[in-house]
């Protein structure tokens, strides 16, 4: 960082102006945005039928839907405290996730008991999906994540509440970004003797951000609609991008 001519981040001055002047000023280069990388809306493709009619049998935000990324492996013990945290919250609920450590399929991996006592409220599916398609469903009222980089942007850019599990890397700088800087999110609790997390505690945070007159609940979900509506302001990549080239050229001059 101290030979480049400037330092250029994939964020905007909306969201991360301060970090960004931080790091202008510790090393006296200037510090160039190109905007957020945002997914496209998706407009022109369908939900998969299978999805689209299981979503649509249940009400309005009500449903949790899950998900890790395609590179994430839960241990065994973990995603079976997962699943068992999100039976106890008695929603409706899709979790995508490849089977743990240990285990060839999802089957052997579920909690013995655990398909008969959702069964009609409760799918573990370990193959793609379409995740923007699911999170923008309106049944869909909640999304548990690991905060990987394109789930964060994807998250935000939906209407769902937001549940944090970050895994590794900066997952866990993500989820403070969005737990404390935007307040859009609420992560959920680890033990600190190991860092494990438990079914209480990934009930505790989905109940506190979908239970109605949650104070936490109502406050994230206010911070959010504002930065969906601002991520979604008509020009606001092409613009950054323009002001981008534009700095760089002058930069390299």
């Amino acid at each position: 960082m101290t030979e480049s001519p400037a330092h250029c981040f994939i964020t905007c001055s909306e969201l991360e102006g301060p970090f960004c002047d931080y790091i202008e000023n510790q090393y006296n280069k200037p510090v160039l945005l190109t905007g957020p990388i945002l997914p496209d809306p998706s407009s022109n493709s369908s939900l998969e039928e299978r999805w689209a009619k299981w979503l649509g049998g249940f009400k309005e935000g009500s449903v949790v839907y899950c998900a890790f990324g395609s590179e994430c492996i839960l241990q065994k013990d973990q995603f079976q405290e997962l699943v068992l945290g999100l039976e106890l919250t008695g929603l409706p609920f899709l979790v995508r996730l490849r089977p743990p450590f240990g285990c060839e399929t999802l089957v052997e991996a579920l909690p013995e008991g655990f398909e008969e006592r959702v069964r009609g409220r409760g799918v573990v599916h370990g193959d793609w999906v379409q995740q923007q398609l699911i999170l923008s469903h309106p049944s869909v009222g909640c999304f548990v994540g690991h905060c990987g980089s394109g789930s964060m942007w994807e998250s935000l850019m939906n209407t769902c509440q937001i549940v944090m599990v970050p895994q590794f890397g900066d997952q866990f700088a993500n989820t403070k970004f969005m737990t404390r800087e935007l307040k859009v999110a609420v992560d959920v609790e680890r033990r600190k003797e190991d860092g494990w997390f438990t079914r209480e505690s990934v009930l505790k945070a989905v109940k506190l951000a979908m239970d109605e007159g949650s104070e936490v609940g109502g406050e994230i979900r206010a911070n959010h609609q504002k930065w969906k509506d601002f991520l979604l302001t008509e020009g606001l990549e092409s613009t950054y991008n323009d002001t981008f080239i534009s700095k760089l050229q002058a930069v390299l001059k």
